[in-house]
């Protein structure tokens, strides 16, 4: 039985992958699953962003993806598609990084997830040391976030969570209103419709879940 898991936060800079260039060109905020390694050498990419042609036609000029597939569901397009450049992710999965969320904004990418021990934390902190652009933002015990997080209870995406709590601490749910949607925007570092997107998607997650 393991003793301990960790919580981690990555941040991946100076990366010229085809998501972090796209999003460096375009300015839109593109949310990822982890990339899957094929046989073949390529790796399959998923990820979804707010509806924009820009964006598409960005990716499609990007002689590094292949097959780029998109569909458009409720408000937000869905990508599929092959690179052919080799993803730095891979360095800290191969590590013993187990990724929960990928995020990619300006031309950089988050990553949050878990590592089994601070053994596994040892070789992936090694992994990344050899990487170029990563560092390593935050780290905490999981079962303490866990308590902490409402996140786990009412599934809540963690930039949803991030949102909401931001905002009750800044005073944006208070009466009168002690903050503006701007001035929250600006402490997460977004832009205000996509705080106000995220406000609105982690209030409709909570209020369906307690009203169904």
């Amino acid at each position: 039985m393991i003793d301990e898991c960790l919580a981690v936060e990555f941040r991946v800079q100076n990366d010229d992958c085809p998501l972090a260039a796209a999003t460096r060109a375009t300015g839109i905020e593109v949310d990822a699953q982890p990339p899957q390694r094929r046989s073949d050498g390529y790796d399959l990419l998923q990820f979804t962003a707010v509806q924009s042609e820009e964006l598409v036609e960005t990716l499609d000029a990007d002689d590094r993806l292949l097959y780029l597939h998109v569909s458009r569901t409720d408000g937000r397009y869905r990508y599929r598609c092959l690179s052919k450049h080799p993803c730095v992710v891979h360095e800290l999965i191969d590590g013993g990084l187990i990724i929960e969320t990928l995020r990619y904004r300006d031309g950089a990418a988050t990553i949050t997830g878990a590592v089994v021990g601070r053994d596994v934390l040892k070789g992936v902190m090694a992994a990344a040391g050899e990487t170029v652009g990563v560092r390593l933002e935050r780290v905490y015990p999981l079962e303490t976030e866990a308590r902490e997080s409402p996140g786990h209870r009412w599934d809540l995406t963690p930039a949803q969570e991030e949102c909401i709590r931001t905002a009750v601490a800044m005073g944006y749910f208070a009466i009168p209103r002690e903050t503006s949607s701007e001035a929250v925007a600006d402490e997460l570092d977004i832009s205000k419709s996509a705080f106000l997107e995220r406000l609105r998607r982690g209030e409709a997650a909570l209020f369906g879940q307690l009203f169904g």
